[in-house]
């Protein structure tokens, strides 16, 4: 009978052991793969959505918040400055853009490059439900939102017409032609966009100079969006010419904060990977168990073996072929259950991801499995070496 053959009938005998030593593998194993499909669907998602906003600024106002204590009580923290940016700013803040791109990319054209587009957010209430109304220029923001597809009717243009996002249309009973009412005054559905999978499903756009209008904001704005157009584009130069010469108001470009949520992201991912290494070294401790458990309870047959003419590498290769059947085992398992709870948590985690299998972790899983089985079975298999065929025919 060859060796192999021994290993396999012996795990078959003593199956519910070899079980429960490959549990604790699965369950390491299990984690490290749904934490990995979790982080690959999350920097998926921000690298998605960099590449559709592109080498981009906003600009905010500068509102700082202030602690406020009584002593050593912490009384919450107060908001102060503007909540608007006046429009009078989006001159200076288009000459600012234009000539650090100029200045960077060697541009000569004296006509308008970056793209400006201003919003205006406000809650409202449009049958009976709160919404948030965000007022565009719709050529201009058009622009910045190259992956805006119109589901039903067309897009806004000018006027008392708005552009409705999927979601809240669906939630409000909207279709194209209804109309709504804003403040007092009938607004005119003319589209309703796709879905994005981002905030717009749930908003209705309005041209901004109408929203100003209805809601006594003329001459405000929210936040304002630069697309630059071009990937070599200055935009961290833009962002600090803006903000050393405009008062009041705050540019961030978005790579910086893709940047500072990916860094966000591979703490919190060395965090649990972190506590998936410990799970996996709780995992090591009960395969050595089972497999110092399988020496004791093997003492005769290891005896025999030696007393025919077995080798210690023989006997080594015995427990190692066990482990390396623990470790596929626990593999195999272990992606199964992390590939389901990375589908079961992921969403919660990243709102609105999609998370899909990695194949390329089904490897890495048998792999680190069997790496962590067969060195667990290392030192008993060292053990099993020393036993003496004398002391194996005293245990009979």
């Amino acid at each position: 009978m060859k060796l192999y053959q021994v290993v396999a009938k012996d795990v078959i005998r003593r199956k519910r052991r070899v079980l429960y030593a490959a549990l604790g593998v699965v369950i390491g194993t299990m984690t490290v793969v749904g934490i990995l499909t979790i982080a690959l669907a999350g920097e998926a998602r921000i690298y998605s959505q960099l590449e559709k906003y592109g080498p981009n600024l906003t600009v905010v106002p500068a509102i700082s918040n202030l602690d406020m204590k009584l002593g050593d009580l912490s009384l919450g923290t107060l908001a102060v400055g503007e909540n608007y940016i006046p429009e009078e700013r989006l001159p200076q803040i288009r000459r600012i853009a234009d000539d650090e791109i100029r200045r960077g990319m060697g541009i000569q054209d004296e006509g308008d490059i970056a793209t400006i587009a201003p919003k205006l957010y406000l809650n409202t209430e449009v049958k009976g439900m709160s919404v948030m109304l965000v007022g565009v220029d719709p050529q201009q923001e058009n622009k910045i939102k190259t992956w805006w597809r119109i589901q039903e009717g067309e897009y806004i243009e000018s006027g008392n017409q708005a552009l409705v996002g999927t979601a809240a249309a669906q939630i409000l009973k909207i279709n194209t032609g209804d109309n709504i009412q804003l403040n007092g005054s009938d607004i005119t559905v003319t589209g309703i966009l796709e879905e994005t999978g981002s905030n717009d499903d749930y908003q209705i756009f309005v041209p901004i100079g109408t929203l100003q209008r209805l809601f006594d904001k003329d001459g405000l704005v929210s936040s304002i969006d630069i697309r630059a157009l071009c990937n070599a584009c200055p935009v961290e130069f833009i962002a600090d010419g803006i903000n050393q010469n405009i008062p009041g108001v705050r540019a961030v470009a978005v790579k910086q904060v893709a940047a500072t949520e990916m860094g966000m992201m591979e703490k919190m991912n060395n965090f649990m990977l972190a506590l998936a290494g410990i799970t996996l070294a709780v995992g090591l401790f009960g395969v050595v168990n089972t497999m110092m458990a399988s020496v004791h309870e093997r003492v005769k047959d290891i005896g025999i073996m030696r007393a025919v003419g077995a080798s210690r590498n023989q006997i080594i290769k015995v427990f190692i072929y066990e482990a390396i059947i623990i470790g596929i085992m626990g593999g195999i398992f272990g992606y199964a259950a992390g590939t389901l709870l990375a589908y079961a948590v992921g969403p919660l985690i990243f709102e609105g991801t999609a998370i899909s299998y990695v194949p390329q972790y089904f490897p890495l899983s048998l792999a680190l499995a069997t790496f962590i089985a067969v060195t667990a079975a290392v030192y008993p298999a060292f053990r099993a070496t020393r036993i003496k065929v004398a002391d194996s025919f005293r245990s009979l």
